[in-house]
């Protein structure tokens, strides 16, 4: 990845001095910076980032990075009385950092670089220990003279710099104002954060270790840096960081201790690199290496089936996810995409098992519930192919399109006031009044007098009408 270790590792202290002009505080403010302050600051922060739609959208890995965070805070939560939120953003950069009132971001792509879970906790650790330390704090106050436009060009190169998506925004910025800034306390908060963080790795039972050969990783990509102002190379180099750390470990944690603990971190890697179809022909060649060495990994095997999907070589693809399913059987993950890509064969038979299998094992699945649905349709059994097109919309209510799959799915079984209703409703979430009246009243023709169906009818038809408020909820 062409991204600058050294501005990953600025990130993560200066980043608080762009929360000023986020929020429009005067710079030149001698009050200090109470913890109420970093409260709101860090809320306001977060705010911005989640309304430009940066954060990973998948509840596996945010619920799993979230539980990663907290496990590491279990042993000292009173030494910073704020809650702690932690957030993956969705960029293939190398990069992690920390904002005021307990906020930590991590990007994917640096998830997509550790090896371990020890080495991803020591990461996660180190910024809560900028936290805890109150560093945002303290360059907050000692930073009484920096004007909006360094402001700004400190965002555009620190925030936004390492991130491929964003390098048209970086480039409206002028850098040349911010290599004058002098924080000259980086080390010492970095050696601090270093000295904390490993802390709670080793305190929450992981190996130290972890954190040291994360940075060893890290080095590797300084080979791959573009230039950067000369501001950024006053950081703390990462051949300083390691041998303070390694004598960390030879001084007070050489005890040892576990690279994984809560044992899902393989696959949440692999939800990741299955998140980004490109360069698939380079994932394939990896893949096949990898599976060279280590012929019976079952994450390597699964990895490489889907890739083989996702190039159109299906057939290819179910051998290996069969081989992955010996290895893992039980494997939800493994025999939902097994049956999606037999029901994109045509081979409806297997796709059912497959799919069966996987909702028997994870019931909550969105793709497995749609999948299996959508197999008992073209099977033509379509009573528990409705069954799992409610529950779907269910937990979807949002998908406007398929309040017309409920209405075709209602019209084949002979159920014509849902499926008129359903049409009602689709017509209406696509503003369409007219034709969502239509429907509405051919639903009431089929259903009884005073009925609970003809109460929810005619409350959707008063919305349409401008009679009643929208109702929160409808069958």
């Amino acid at each position: 990845m062409n991204v600058s270790v050294a501005k990953m590792w600025i990130k993560t202290c200066v980043i608080c001095l762009v929360l000023l002009s986020i929020i429009g505080l005067a710079v030149t403010c001698s009050a200090s910076f109470t913890l109420e302050d970093e409260k709101r600051l860090g809320k306001e922060f977060y705010d911005k980032l989640k309304k430009r739609d940066i954060f990973l959208d998948d509840p596996r890995v945010s619920d799993y990075i979230s539980h990663l965070g907290q496990s590491l805070l279990e042993h000292d939560r009173d030494s910073y009385p704020l809650d702690f939120t932690f957030s993956v953003i969705k960029d293939s950069g190398i990069n992690a950092f920390a904002t005021p009132g307990g906020y930590v971001y991590i990007y994917s792509g640096l998830i997509g670089i550790t090896e371990n879970e020890s080495q991803l906790a020591g990461v996660l650790s180190h910024e809560i220990a900028h936290v805890r330390a109150r560093h945002v704090a303290q360059l907050i106050e000692r930073s009484k003279k920096l004007n909006v436009a360094t402001l700004a060009a400190i965002l555009a190169g620190a925030f936004l710099g390492g991130s491929a998506d964003a390098t048209a925004a970086v480039t409206s910025f002028s850098l040349a104002t911010a290599t004058s800034l002098n924080l000259k306390y980086s080390r010492e908060f970095e050696e601090e954060a270093d000295r904390m963080g490993m802390s709670y790795l080793v305190d929450a039972g992981y190996d130290g270790k972890g954190m040291f050969d994360f940075l060893k990783i890290m080095r590797q990509y300084e080979f791959y840096s573009n230039s950067v102002p000369s501001y950024f190379l006053t950081h703390p180099g990462t051949s300083d960081r390691i041998a303070y750390i390694d004598g960390l470990l030879h001084v007070r944690h050489y005890h040892g201790g576990a690279q994984t603990i809560i044992n899902s971190y393989e696959r949440i890697k692999t939800i990741l690199f299955l998140a980004d179809d490109r360069n698939l022909d380079t994932k394939l060649n990896t893949l096949q290496s990898t599976l060279t060495d280590h012929p019976d990994d079952a994450e390597t095997l699964y990895r490489l089936a889907v890739v083989l999907k996702k190039l159109g070589r299906a057939a290819e693809s179910v051998q290996y996810f069969t081989r992955a399913l010996k290895l893992s059987p039980g494997d939800a993950d493994i025999l939902r995409d097994l049956g999606i890509t037999y029901f994109g064969m045509g081979n409806i038979a297997d796709a059912i098992d497959a799919l069966r299998g996987a909702y028997l094992i994870n019931g909550d699945d969105l793709d497995t519930i749609l999948y299996l649905g959508r197999s008992y349709e073209v099977a033509q059994n379509f009573a528990p192919a409705l069954d799992l097109y409610i529950e779907y919309n269910r937990r979807n209510p949002d998908n406007i399109d398929f309040y017309h799959k409920l209405a075709m799915m209602y019209g084949k079984l002979g159920k014509l006031a849902e499926s008129h209703y359903h049409f009602g409703l689709f017509f209406k979430k696509k503003n369409k009044p007219e034709s969502a009246l239509f429907h509405f009243k051919a639903a009431l023709r089929y259903t009884s007098e005073g009925s609970a169906m003809a109460r929810d009818i005619k409350r959707e038809m008063d919305t349409v009408e401008g009679k009643a408020p929208t109702p929160k909820s409808h069958r």
